[in-house]
């Protein structure tokens, strides 16, 4: 699918992935006709106004709402083509204190973007989901799993018109605000970084890898898919040991309603899952194409039964000067782990 001339709306366009989209489709797409960042807080888009002003990006709009209120998204879908479904309620014991919260924003949000898009003219709808989806243990896992499956089954309901709802489900994105690197590279002053379990491991991709997913769910989806990438993992005590070398490793125990191991895939969506190259897709259950006509024209292949993909049992793996490299190239250039 190509961009030029489409307008685009972003939720929660405010967060890390939202300013690493925007900066991508503005660089590659100068000719994108409208480029909306739709989020509810206003001194957020106030301070993305100074390094995006629709001076120097015509195309660039600030659009206030929240995805509860179902109005106002309807009136921010006019005229747009393409949502990329962002905001999200995201911090685990948050989410085990404030139950009811996560789920307006997370359950009934994405049921009012999938109202507000069925109401409008919109073509594409790809919405960001997370690894805690799969097999849930928590809250925030659950609604996001809830979500996922409203975006799913919503292409059951799209009638004749050429409308795709697909998802990207992908783990911690290395930088991101409120993640384990940007807390450690925080707490390394203090001499002490807080491990929850020595066993603990977690799935990595990088701002830049989490863009070129939703792009490819936007240009290759044929709605309903839910679209893992093949991304490596990490130990938490090799982040730590890249980290803070020095610093004393203080094991606290894990948190309510977190894991040891993350899972995207498991054994159990083995069954709809195929192998498409660079990703993994979930297929819904219930087909509007079959899953020959899919294989053939995507050059994919069914996984194994039984197959998960696992931040445990992964067969690709981050060392120590793994995470060191990434962490100068995508977050500081000058970071030194003995400083």
């Amino acid at each position: 699918m190509d961009l030029t001339g489409k307008s685009i709306l972003v939720t929660g366009g405010t967060g890390s992935f939202g300013k690493a989209f925007i900066r991508r489709i503005l660089g590659e797409y100068p000719k994108i006709k409208k480029l909306i960042i739709y989020s509810r807080d206003e001194l957020k888009q106030f301070e993305m106004s100074q390094e995006f002003n629709q001076k120097d990006y015509p195309a660039i709009r600030y659009f206030l709402g929240d995805v509860r209120d179902r109005a106002r998204l309807k009136r921010a879908f006019e005229q747009v083509d393409i949502v990329i479904h962002a905001a999200a309620l995201k911090q685990v014991p948050a989410a085990e204190y404030n139950p009811m919260e996560f789920v307006k924003t997370n359950v009934l949000g994405a049921e009012n973007i999938i109202e507000a898009a069925l109401d409008t003219n919109v073509e594409r709808i790809v919405a960001l989901s997370t690894d805690k989806a799969a097999a849930p243990i928590n809250l925030y896992g659950a609604t996001k799993l809830c979500s996922d499956k409203l975006f799913v089954a919503a292409n059951n309901i799209r009638g004749e018109r050429d409308l795709r709802f697909s998802v990207v489900r992908y783990g911690n994105v290395m930088g991101s605000r409120g993640s384990v690197i940007p807390f450690f590279l925080e707490r390394k002053e203090t001499g002490v970084l807080p491990i929850t379990d020595k066993e603990m491991t977690r799935f990595n991709i990088t701002l830049a890898e989490g863009v070129d997913l939703v792009l490819h769910a936007l240009k290759h989806a044929w709605g309903g898919e839910i679209f893992v990438p093949k991304i490596p993992s990490f130990k938490i005590t090799d982040l730590a040991e890249a980290i803070g070398p020095n610093c004393e490793h203080k094991v606290i125990g894990v948190r309510p309603g977190e894991k040891i191991h993350e899972e995207m895939i498991t054994s159990s969506d083995s069954y709809n899952t195929v192998d498409v190259g660079e990703y993994y897709a979930i297929l819904p259950q219930t087909f509007r194409y079959t899953l020959e006509e899919y294989l053939s024209k995507n050059n994919a292949s069914k996984v194994e039964t039984g197959f998960a993909f696992d931040s445990g049992t992964n067969d690709r793996w981050l060392g120590v000067e793994d995470l060191r490299k990434l962490i100068r190239e995508v977050i500081d250039p000058s970071f030194n782990p003995n400083a």
